[in-house]
C-alpha cells in the first residue's frame, strides 16, 4: 500500500509540474495612449471593463472591450493612484503635486469634488468597502489621510513610522501598508483608524508593491533587493522569499489561478505559483518592456496590464539636477496587455 501511495504521489507531482511547465505568458496587445508625461499606478474596474491609468497630470480611461480611450479626467496634477468604490459609484484619485484627492462619478466619469489631504505627496490610495473609508498614504509626511467616502470629508490622520507605499485591505476591518524606508508592514484598524501592528519583512528591503491572498491570509511584498516576501498576516511572520527582477514597483495576485505577478522595471514580469499557503515556486520570468514596473490584474479574464514608454538618452548632470532621469521618447506611452499563450 505504501508503494502504491508513493507512486500516486509521484504521478500527481509529475502531472502538476507538467501542467505548470506548459504555462507561458506573452504580450498580446499594446494600447497606445497620447501624452508624454510620467505614470504610476493603474486600476481596473471589472464591473465596467474600464482601465484607469495615471499619466502626467491626467487620468486616462480605456474601454477594455475594444482597447480605446473613452475619457480623460483632467486636473490631477502629479497623479499617483486611483481607488474605486463601485458600491458608492465613486472614484478617488490621489494628486501628488497639489496635495489633494479628486472624486469622480464612476458611471459618467464627471467631477464631483476635490478634497485636500493632511500630508505631503499623496501617493498610494485605497478604498475599503468594509469601513466605507478611503485611505490616502502621503509619501513625504509619513502619514495617512482618512476620508469618509460617503461624505467626501477628511475624518482622521494616521501617523506612520516611515514612508508608506502600496496598501491592501482584508475586507474585514484590517488595512496593511508597506513602509518603504523601515522594511516593514503596518496593520491599521479601519474602524479605530489606528496602527495596531508593525512587522519586519526582512530579508526584504525597501518594499513597494503589495498584494493580498485573503483566503490564506498572506501578504506579498515586492522589494528593491529583488525579493518577494510572503508574510502571514495572522502572526506577522515571513514564511517565504522568492527571487524576482530588478526595479520592481508593483505586484498582483490572481485568487482563482493562485498566481502572483511581479512587474519588474528592468523589462520582465515574474510569475509565481502559490501551491498552498506555505509553498510557492517561480514559474517563469517573461520579457515585457523596460519601465513596465506597475501592474493591475483583471481577475475575470486573468489578463494583466502594465504601463510603460520607450526611453531615449540620459541628459548630462547639472548642478540643479545632478541625477537626471533618462528621457522618454515622445508619443511612445503604451499599456502592455499580457495573457497566457
Amino acid at each position: 500500500m505504501k508503494k502504491i501511495r508513493l507512486a500516486l504521489g509521484l504521478l500527481l507531482c509529475l502531472s502538476v509540474t507538467t501542467a505548470y511547465s506548459q504555462i507561458r505568458y506573452q504580450v498580446v496587445n499594446r494600447i497606445h495612449l497620447e501624452g508624454n508625461g510620467g505614470w504610476d499606478y493603474l486600476t481596473i474596474d471589472e464591473t465596467s471593463s474600464r482601465l484607469f491609468v495615471s499619466h502626467g497630470s491626467v487620468v486616462q480611461v480605456i474601454d477594455l472591450t475594444n482597447s480605446t480611450l473613452i475619457a480623460t479626467i483632467p486636473d490631477t496634477k502629479g497623479v499617483h493612484g486611483i481607488a474605486l468604490a463601485n458600491d458608492l459609484n465613486k472614484g478617488f484619485i490621489s494628486n501628488g503635486k497639489d496635495t489633494s484627492v479628486t472624486i469622480i462619478d464612476l458611471k459618467t466619469l464627471q467631477f464631483i469634488a476635490k478634497v485636500k489631504v493632511t500630508g505631503n505627496n499623496p501617493d498610494a490610495i485605497l478604498y475599503d468597502s468594509f469601513s466605507k473609508k478611503v485611505f490616502v498614504f502621503n509619501g513625504r509626511s509619513s502619514n495617512a489621510t482618512v476620508i469618509d467616502a460617503n461624505l467626501n470629508k477628511v475624518v482622521a490622520t494616521i501617523a506612520l513610522i516611515g514612508k508608506p507605499e502600496f496598501s491592501v485591505s482584508d475586507l474585514n476591518g484590517k488595512i496593511f501598508v508597506n513602509i518603504e524606508d523601515k522594511n516593514a508592514i503596518c496593520e491599521i484598524n479601519a474602524t479605530t483608524m489606528k496602527v495596531e501592528q508593525t512587522w519586519s519583512i526582512a530579508p526584504g528591503e525597501e518594499p513597494s508593491g503589495l498584494a493580498i491572498d485573503q483566503k490564506n491570509h498572506r501578504l506579498f511584498s515586492v522589494c528593491n533587493n529583488k525579493l518577494l516576501t510572503v508574510l502571514d498576516y495572522d502572526n506577522g511572520k515571513v514564511i517565504s522569499t522568492l527571487k524576482i527582477g530588478e526595479n520592481v514597483d508593483g505586484v498582483a495576485f490572481d485568487p482563482i489561478l493562485q498566481r502572483i505577478y511581479s512587474s519588474n522595471g528592468e523589462g520582465t514580469m515574474t510569475v509565481i505559483q502559490e501551491e498552498n499557503a506555505n509553498t510557492f515556486s517561480v514559474l517563469e520570468n517573461i520579457p515585457t518592456q523596460k519601465g513596465a514596473r506597475t501592474i493591475t490584474l483583471n481577475s475575470k479574464t486573468h489578463r494583466i496590464y502594465l504601463p510603460t514608454a520607450e526611453y531615449g538618452t540620459t541628459p548630462a548632470p547639472t548642478t540643479e539636477n545632478p541625477r537626471p532621469r533618462q528621457a522618454l521618447k515622445p508619443d511612445t506611452f503604451t499599456i502592455l496587455e499580457i495573457s497566457t499563450k
